[in-house]
């Protein structure tokens, strides 16, 4: 779980609560895992729909070097 903190005096309490053993704060600063760009949209489209849509670029790139 991730928490932006607006208000300075929301930290205090969120120390209290870890005080009172109701969280646990694990981290200081915790850094958005980047996921890669191919394992995001990984199974989005299927193998007949890429298929497709590589033979269309590769259609407009020919048509784009033949020009």
């Amino acid at each position: 779980m991730l928490i932006q903190l607006t208000n300075q005096k929301a930290a205090g309490l969120i120390r209290e609560l870890e005080e009172l053993h109701l969280i646990k704060v694990l981290k200081g600063n915790i850094v958005p895992v980047k996921t890669k760009l191919s394992d995001k949209y990984k199974g989005i489209i299927s193998k007949a729909e890429g298929q497709q849509l590589n033979d269309h670029i590769n259609q407009m790139r020919s048509e784009w070097n033949g020009i």
